[in-house]
């Protein structure tokens, strides 16, 4: 018996190891979350003085589009993390009602390992497209011509931070299809 429990003692410790860095990343990403906000202010307030110089001032703003997007890029990105934290990305939930909970557990971290890669691949592609970006020089096609290593290095640091997410989530989805976490710990459904 004393046998059994020794050799539960380092999953456990493993269980709570990933869950404080959960926990971690969770307050970083709740973080992000605020500046994201900010991005999506800022951005609405850049396309609305963008429609009042135009029509009512007859200002060109040429550089309005472009700031916008990167906004939105860098919101949409750096947020992913927490959406998936929270698992509010669009899923099919019609089959979950048919499953068990054991097996709808097994289904959800066979896909969670299927956008674990996925994501890092597109987070070391976002990351080449940066470094390509950024020592070439690239800028925008725009008379403003801003470089194009800010969205890339957003889109690159957003699908990172996604990536560790999945990462973190599959490996606590293996420890609790082990049983050996403590749950209710860390809000994982």
């Amino acid at each position: 018996m004393s046998g059994a429990v020794a050799s539960a003692e380092p999953a456990v410790a493993r269980s709570r190891a990933l869950r404080r860095l959960d926990a971690l990343l969770q307050g970083v990403s709740r973080l992000l979350m605020v500046v994201c906000m900010f991005a999506l202010v800022g951005a609405a307030l850049v396309l609305s003085y963008s429609v009042f110089a135009r029509h009512v001032l007859k200002l060109a703003t040429d550089w309005q589009d472009e700031a916008a997007v990167f906004l939105l890029v860098g919101a949409t990105f750096v947020s992913a993390a927490h959406v998936q934290h929270l698992r509010g990305h669009i899923g099919i939930e019609a089959i979950t009602t048919l499953l068990s909970p054991r097996v709808n557990r097994v289904r959800r971290w066979f896909v969670d390992i299927l956008t674990l890669l996925f994501c890092a691949f597109f987070a070391w592609k976002s990351w080449t497209l940066f470094w390509e970006a950024y020592v070439d020089g690239q800028t925008s096609s725009s008379t403003w011509g801003p470089p194009l290593a800010i969205p890339y290095g957003l889109m690159a640091f957003g699908m990172t931070l996604l990536t560790v997410q999945l990462l973190l989530q599959v490996a606590i989805g293996a420890c609790e299809m082990r049983g050996t976490t403590q749950h209710g710990a860390g809000g994982h459904a």
